[in-house]
């Protein structure tokens, strides 16, 4: 019999990074040598007799080859055990967090943490009877005087934060909900797999909007869950397969709750993931170029960014993180003026969402951040939000000068 080299799956483990985005979880296709994953774009497939599964397959909410192969990916990429693929990050986050919570828990959570997180925790999940104490996470001694001892399930982090690009120290909050036997998730959607590794630093699970850096082109809607080998559920709690492995509850109730994502999500987010490190290395780039330009800009009151410096966060940042990321916020002294800039620019798109190779701008009080208007989350009405694009850096300081003359913020 002839040797088929394309049938061996390969290891990548011990791969760099850009080398596993390629290629974990996409071998060569076995009866074609395509060497790009296929869409399977099916919903059922033939079972040889009753229950005779090929390679496991019976259905697309329970499991499809494409989704495989960018579950298998994202978790060669963020260095976990297992990974989750979902219809939205919204969908992931919640798969996760009702995996682990009951009635009667309590969930640390960021201070400006993203609306659309904020909203999941206290408008859904509250009248559930999931309490929730939003803390300062740059403060490691505050996330431990938030925690409730026996109430405190889960310990949720941003960093950097949507949209103050606060920075929590990992690790050092790790130690906390390991003594809390609590469970530490990561939201690590503005760093991206690339700049930031939560997993080597403590944490038991990970989520992304894959909609974001990983996508990376604005073309489709996703999110993910990527658990840490050896992750459990919180202390004393037993997942519904009867096991306190917290893959096996967050496995399980993907299925059961079934906001999957398609096959050609899959496949889109899965090319995305392809290009994630070049991409974000631009995206460092012409991100400090623009926060230095705004640092010395006079109309502009204060710069966020975790590369500068200055920045509260930027000492964490260094030691956690490959790169300070492609976000930038700035406030402007009013909401008239951080509206008009974001009514004035040409080259920075005004659209909700990030990451994409374009550049967007954002007003957070009256659009992303909307739904914590009135709360402890509900951030500046001077801020805008950037997300800085793989555009010809000069185009975009340029869009940026003429968009704060505009504003009256003129040199």
């Amino acid at each position: 019999m002839t040797h088929d080299p394309l049938a061996q799956t390969h290891d990548w483990t011990d791969s760099g990074f850009s080398t596993r985005a390629i290629h974990a979880g996409q071998d060569p296709d076995p009866r074609t040598g395509a060497v790009v994953t296929p869409i399977h774009q099916v919903s059922t497939y033939k079972q040889d007799g009753v229950g005779g599964l090929r390679e496991g397959y019976e259905y697309s909410r329970s499991g499809n080859p494409t989704r495989d192969a960018l579950q298998e990916a994202l978790a060669a990429v963020e260095g976990g055990d297992a990974a989750f693929a979902f219809a939205s990050g919204l969908a992931a986050e919640d798969t996760l967090l009702r995996a682990v919570l009951r009635p009667g828990d309590h969930v640390v959570v960021p201070d400006d943490a993203y609306g659309g997180t904020y909203r999941l925790v206290a408008r859904v999940l509250g009248p559930w009877g999931i309490d929730h104490t939003p803390v300062d996470l740059s403060d490691p001694d505050a996330v431990l005087a938030a925690i409730q001892p026996g109430r405190t399930k889960v310990i949720w982090v941003e960093t950097p934060t949507n949209p103050l690009l606060g920075i929590a120290d990992i690790a050092a909050i790790a130690t906390h909900a390991r003594s809390a036997g609590a469970v530490l998730v990561v939201d690590n959607t503005f760093a991206s797999p690339y700049l930031q590794q939560p997993v080597a630093l403590g944490a038991d699970a990970v989520v992304h909007s894959t909609t974001k850096y990983i996508g990376g082109h604005s073309d489709v809607v996703g999110g993910a869950v990527v658990v840490a080998d050896g992750a459990q559920l919180p202390a004393g709690l037993v997942g519904p397969t009867g096991t306190t492995a917290l893959r096996d509850a967050v496995g399980f109730l993907q299925n059961a709750s079934g906001a999957v994502a398609g096959p050609f999500d899959a496949w889109l987010t899965l090319r995305g993931l392809k290009t994630l490190a070049v991409r974000m290395d631009r995206h460092n780039a012409n991100a400090e170029a623009v926060a230095r330009f705004l640092v010395e800009h006079p109309g502009v009151r204060e710069v966020l960014w975790p590369g500068l410096p200055e920045h509260p966060g930027h000492e964490v940042a260094a030691r956690q993180m490959r790169g300070f990321g492609g976000m930038v916020a700035f406030r402007t002294g009013s909401v008239e003026s951080a509206v008009a800039v974001c009514d004035a620019t040409r080259v920075f798109t005004l659209a909700e969402s990030l990451g994409g190779v374009e550049s967007l701008v954002e007003h957070p009080g009256r659009m992303t951040h909307g739904s914590v208007a009135g709360t402890a989350l509900e951030v500046p009405d001077d801020l805008v939000r950037l997300s800085v694009g793989i555009e010809d850096v000069e185009d975009l300081l340029a869009d940026l000068e003429q968009a704060l003359a505009a504003a009256g913020l003129s040199r």
